[in-house]
Order: C-alpha cells, then structure tokens, then sequence
C-alpha cells in the first residue's frame, strides 16, 4: 500500500476484511467513497453504526429485528405450524421474496463445519428442539445449503426432529429454471433426477 496516505491506507485495510473484497476491490470502494460528497460519506458512515446499534435477533427464531420479535413472528397470518429452517438471516430473506411460504422460521446461526470448529453446541439447535416441543407444530422444512455443511447439518437435524415425531422435508434442489443440463454438475444432475415431479 506505499503511496496512500493513512487515514486511506487505512480504509482500504478495513474494506479488505469484508466478505469478497480484495486488495483491489477494496482500493477501488476507497477511492469511489473519496470522491462521493462529505453528507453522502456520512450518511454511509451513518448507516454502518445505526445497523450495530439498532439491529439485534429476534427471541423466537434468532432473524434479525430492529425490536425483540421480528416482523415474521409478529405475523398473526403466519402458519405456526410450519417451520422453515434457515443457516442465516439472508437465506430467511431469499425465501421471503419468493413469496412462497406463509409459515415461520428459526435460524440456526450457521451450518454443521468440524474443519471449522463448529459443531452443534455452536448453532442454534438446542432452541430449535426446545421450540417443537410445543404443541401444533406439523413439518419442519430443512432449508439449509446443498453443500457439505448443510448437508451435514440437515442430516443431523432430521434425525433428531423425526424423534419427536415431527414430519420433516428437505427443500427441493436441482436444475435452475432456464440453465442448460450440459453446464450442470453431476449432483445437481443426480439431485434433480431424484426429485422429479408427476407433469400435469
């Protein structure tokens, strides 16, 4: 980094820690917030400290919320019965916008990773089980990653809500609409075959 004065230097060393962005990813978000007006900057600045403030996870199902229980659970339209479990709070947003499913969440916190040191103790299952031991509650969806993890995790999971006699289901997964098969790996391939469906 010679060259850069340091409150620059700087800024560029903290952008680099974020998710994805690298040393020259980093440089060029630098410089575009150098050259943004100072009330547009603070406004970033702003909005960085306002979400660490105001944001923390909901007593329920561990979404993030600006108050104890998130929008979701505070949904008296939802089906309580149905419970859809998430690794994070964006995989809980990525359903919410297909608006497809009118049940409720619980957000373990991550996925089953032993190379990483994270266990089941580490993730929120113990809250999860604690929660299906209330009364009502018909199928628990498994919407974990299809990766190592979250298969991991999902396996895992479904052995010990089928122990409480709990329906459970794992989310579909295969083709993505509008991909072709050529480019398709052998166990998108393979999971599509397995969850193919009756045509009308």
């Amino acid at each position: 980094m010679r060259g850069f004065i340091s409150p620059v230097e700087n800024l560029i060393e903290k952008l680099c820690r974020l998710p994805g962005i690298g040393p020259k990813s980093a440089q060029r978000l630098a410089f575009y917030i150098l050259s943004i007006p100072r009330d547009e900057a603070g406004e970033l600045a702003r909005a960085i400290v306002e979400v660490k403030e105001k944001v923390r996870h909901c007593v329920n199902c561990f979404n993030i919320s600006t108050s104890e229980i998130c929008s979701v659970c505070a949904d008296e339209n939802r089906d309580r019965g149905c419970i859809c479990v998430v690794e994070e709070p964006k995989d809980l947003m990525a359903i919410e916008k297909s608006g497809s499913f009118n049940g409720v969440y619980h957000v373990l916190g991550g996925a089953i990773s032993p190379i990483d040191g994270v266990g089941p103790e580490e993730l929120r299952i113990a809250e999860l089980l604690i929660r299906l031991k209330k009364p009502g509650i018909r199928e628990v969806i498994i919407a974990t990653n299809p990766n190592a993890e979250g298969e991991a995790t999902a396996i895992y999971l479904a052995r010990a809500i089928r122990a409480l006699g709990i329906k459970v289901t794992r989310l579909a997964s295969g083709l993505p609409v509008g991909g072709d098969l050529e480019y398709a790996d052998e166990v998108t391939l393979g999971r599509a075959l397995l969850g193919r469906t009756e045509m009308p």
